[in-house]
């Protein structure tokens, strides 16, 4: 967020309500469950196809027709905008992997939080195998940016 926007009193609050009540929706439509979701990934159960389907319709209506109701965020006051991101090898590479491990373990990141939530323990295991993922990237990248940069000397 940029400095000249000012962050709503309700900002943080909401997200948690917004994180919530996805998370329900995730645990009621049987996708916080790694076993339905190897399923569909082994083509055997399309019910998911159906939840994601219609979570792709809404989504889709709601940012076409937002941009006719406003023109900026109501609890950032950050204009909306469309973010182009290019198509380069790191969102190839980092896509395959997140397809590997969603279909080896039967959930993505935002599901693994909702299956705990249904009581779903063993997750923990792939929980901690993501956040090891985005550090180990974390400092990959950072070490490969370090290299990159011209080292100065002082004269």
């Amino acid at each position: 967020m940029s400095a000249d926007h000012e962050q709503h009193p309700l900002f943080l609050p909401l997200v948690f309500v917004g994180g919530l009540i996805f998370g329900f929706g995730l645990g009621f439509s049987h996708m916080a469950q790694p076993e339905v979701v190897l399923s569909f990934l082994q083509f055997q159960d399309f019910g998911l196809l159906f939840v994601m389907f219609g979570a792709a319709v809404v989504t889709g209506i709601t940012f076409f027709g937002v941009k006719f109701v406003r023109t900026d965020a109501p609890l950032t006051g950050a204009t909306y905008g469309r973010r182009l991101k290019t198509l380069d090898k790191n969102v190839v590479i980092g896509g395959g992997i997140f397809g590997v491990g969603w279909g080896l373990s039967g959930i993505c990141p935002g599901a693994a939080y909702a299956s705990l939530g249904i009581g779903n323990y063993p997750i923990l295991t792939g929980i901690v195998g993501m956040f090891l993922g985005a550090y180990i990237q974390g400092f990959w990248r950072s070490a490969r940016a370090d290299s990159s940069t011209p080292a100065t000397t002082a004269d």
